[in-house]
């Protein structure tokens, strides 16, 4: 009898990634489609699945925020409002439960990448894991001894309060809710918004690579003193820019004194399951869902 496969679903703002796999981790199929609106999204998503030809155990969906994540609530697996056009009130659950009838477990991508990095990746053995992505948008999900922190609803990491860099005082800030939080501040967006190019792009000397790694690192130092984490992994497509992760590493150590139990400079870290880390986070979620 062949293993038991899982649908997964990585939602992002840009793309969903879907894929197919077993308990063992080993992803059959792979695909990544644009994201529009719920119902083309959703559609072709569903419409693969259903190609692939597999008897699904359960589904697991790691998707961007905000989520209602409360079983006793009406919107449970819904998004919430959000600055995404279309997306505000989508139940991203309903399609699978009607299509496949078999248990959809939903949770926020960067706490799906945690639990995954905890179970399986750099924080493997370690016991707690901070996980924040810095893209489109900035998140963050914390899992500790196996758990996700959860409180009326999932943590928004990426909206908490910035002091302003010095040389970065007149740029209001991107977030439609908050203007210069750290996603206002720090997320690609951002970025562009500033200097007209990613963090990548911009040219050698340029002090958009410098402030935005301020603006990080301040804010690992506030989540290193608050959660302790025992590893904290960096992931995002702004994270990959060349020289950045060091340049992180060295602000958040300046910012935290030397204070906390860790030493944040040798904390942070790269997903250790590079790209499959909200993928295998999906799968995590799908497992659990099995009783």
């Amino acid at each position: 009898m062949s293993a038991a496969r899982y649908g997964l679903i990585e939602a992002g703002g840009t793309k969903f990634v879907l894929g197919v796999a077993d308990e063992a981790r080993t992803i059959f199929a792979r695909e990544r489609i644009p994201t529009t609106t719920p119902a083309e999204t959703l559609g072709a998503a569903v419409e693969w699945f259903a190609a692939q030809g597999a008897a699904y155990a359960a589904f697991g969906i790691a998707s961007f925020g905000p989520l209602d994540l409360d079983p006793a609530s009406p919107g449970y697996g819904c998004v919430r409002a959000t600055p995404k056009p279309h997306w505000s009130g989508a139940s991203l659950i309903d399609p699978f439960l009607e299509r496949f009838g078999v248990p959809v477990a939903i949770d926020t991508d960067v706490n799906g990448a945690a639990l995954s990095e905890a179970l399986w990746g750099a924080g493997a053995g370690l016991g707690s894991v901070l996980y924040l992505t810095i893209g489109t948008g900035i998140g963050g999900g914390f899992c500790s001894d196996g758990q996700l922190l959860r409180g009326l609803s999932h943590p928004e990491m990426g909206h908490i309060r910035m002091p302003r860099h010095p040389e970065d005082l007149d740029f209001a800030g991107t977030c439609p809710f908050h203007g210069d939080c750290l996603e206002g501040l720090a997320c690609g967006p951002a970025v562009i918004a500033r200097w007209g190019k990613s963090l990548s792009e911009l040219p050698e000397g340029h002090p958009g690579k410098r402030i935005i790694a301020w603006y990080i690192g301040r804010a690992l130092a506030t989540f290193q003193t608050v959660m302790e984490p025992a590893r904290i992994v960096l992931g995002g497509g702004v994270t990959g820019t060349e020289g950045l992760l060091d340049l992180i590493r060295a602000e958040a150590l300046a910012a935290n004194g030397g204070y906390t139990v860790g030493k944040i400079d040798e904390l942070i870290v790269p997903p250790g399951l590079g790209d499959n880390a909200g993928l295998l986070g999906a799968l995590a979620l799908a497992l659990r869902s099995i009783p």
